[in-house]
């Protein structure tokens, strides 16, 4: 009965991390075209991805004028759903 709550653990913090990436994807495709700021789904979007985005930022400095920081943010949850993902379904 545990294994099958660890497996379904592992299931839901899977679709997190997908969606989250998601997340930023759209976000980064908002900042290239214009949309209206003010539109409750763009607000929603910032405000979800801004925390994470912010502390990427804090650490990569712009490169050549580009913010770096959704491709770091997008490879350290690539890893941590590897890494957790496969762990919790491991032990289960």
């Amino acid at each position: 009965m545990i294994s099958n709550f660890i497996h379904a653990l592992a299931d839901v913090l899977h679709l997190f991390f997908t969606l989250y990436i998601y997340m930023i994807i759209a976000r980064a495709v908002v900042s290239w075209i214009s949309v209206n700021p003010y539109s409750p789904f763009v607000q929603f979007l910032y405000r979800v991805t801004e925390p994470v985005l912010s502390r990427a930022r804090r650490l990569l400095p712009p490169m050549a004028g580009l913010d770096l920081s959704p491709v770091v943010v997008i490879f350290v949850i690539l890893f941590l759903d590897r890494f957790l993902v496969n762990t919790l379904r491991q032990l289960a």
